[in-house]
């Protein structure tokens, strides 16, 4: 697997975007350096007492990352949980690779299923196309916010700031150091590691994002007014515009003025549940409408593939914390949720 040299001002280097190629459109086309580097995770490495045949089954693969494996190949495995693990990723190969593009493949998996797929690997998957879909971009908070795809967070809302923090950060990789007082706020276990500090993107701070971008040290303030506001918006646009292939226009709003509105989408579990409480006129607590924190309007471009009985007719997202405070994303909502023709739903 060769380095590659990376531009300037590159962000999100971690992603692997570097060894893929690109088509006319700027989709990602998977290269067996991009394959290799799944192949280096720690989950597929073989460990010291691997058998002799999944180190070499290792190696062949490290060498010609496309080959094709045969049932008798994993069947010489000696560890049982060896061979599930390889069944799995191989699998996941191989229907990625059966699609022109890593957002075809994104779209066909979560539009299909997931089952048998290993969650590390769709988060890879969600991380690649991501980047792309926010190349070229400039504004630093769209490019904080759009970690919330691929990245759990942890939220605190404290003196007018709606705070979003990684939570990988701020729980699980070095204990015992000092989080200050936000660290403090955004979690009750955990730290960040050694040398990071964490800090709120701002208007000052702002052009620090991109060199540091792979350290997810930078919280991001949601609240109403703010530019992470809008920066979730402008995300959200890139992502479907780029993945799903929809030119939309989202503008946050502070609540849903319409009464009888037509479709939403929840961008993740619990703001699932609300809105779909809401639409059907139950009714919900406060505590759980303040865990509501950020809601948009998605207006679809002239020409769109949006179903004829919505045409014109705003769709209505919402993005949530759970009741610990942790905001898990699923874009995966945005393909499967949106109304469109041929997306799986009904005219």
């Amino acid at each position: 697997m060769t380095p590659l040299a990376l531009a300037p001002g590159d962000f999100w280097p971690a992603s692997g975007h570097a060894f893929c190629d690109r088509d006319a459109a700027g989709r990602l086309l998977a290269t067996p350096d991009l394959w290799r580097i799944f192949l280096a995770r720690p989950e597929l490495v073989p460990p010291e007492e691997a058998c002799g045949a999944e180190r070499a089954l290792h190696a062949r693969l490290m060498d010609e990352p496309g080959l094709p494996v045969t049932a008798a190949m994993l069947d010489a495995l000696a560890d049982p949980d060896a061979r599930e693990n390889w069944g799995h990723f191989l699998g996941f190969r191989d229907r990625v690779a059966a699609q022109p593009t890593l957002e075809a493949a994104w779209l066909a998996l979560y539009r299909g299923s997931v089952a048998g797929i290993p969650p590390l690997f769709l988060q890879m998957l969600t991380h690649l196309v991501t980047r792309a879909a926010l190349e070229g971009e400039e504004d630093a908070f769209a490019l904080r916010a759009a970690e919330l795809l691929f990245r759990p967070q942890r939220a605190a809302i404290h003196q007018g700031a709606t705070l979003l923090a990684d939570e990988e950060v701020l729980e699980g990789l070095a204990a015992g150091a000092d989080l200050g007082p936000l660290g403090r706020l955004l979690t009750e276990a955990g730290a960040p590691p050694p040398g990071i500090e964490l800090h709120v993107l701002g208007e000052a701070n702002a052009a620090q994002y991109r060199p540091r971008s792979d350290a997810h040290d930078m919280a991001l303030d949601i609240a109403e007014g703010r530019p992470g506001q809008r920066g979730i918006a402008r995300a959200l646009e890139r992502f479907i515009g780029h993945v799903i292939g929809e030119s939309v226009a989202i503008r946050p709003v502070p609540v849903i003025e319409d009464r009888h509105w037509s479709w939403h989408v929840g961008l993740d579990a619990e703001a699932t549940a609300i809105a779909n409480d809401l639409w059907h006129g139950k009714a919900v607590a406060q505590e759980r409408l303040a865990r509501i924190l950020w809601l948009g309007v998605l207006d679809f471009a002239e020409g769109s593939r949006v179903l004829p009985r919505l045409r014109g007719r705003p769709v209505y997202l919402a993005l949530a914390m759970d009741p610990a405070g942790r905001v898990r994303a699923k874009p995966q909502n945005l393909a499967t949720g949106l109304p469109l023709l041929g997306a799986g739903q009904a005219t």
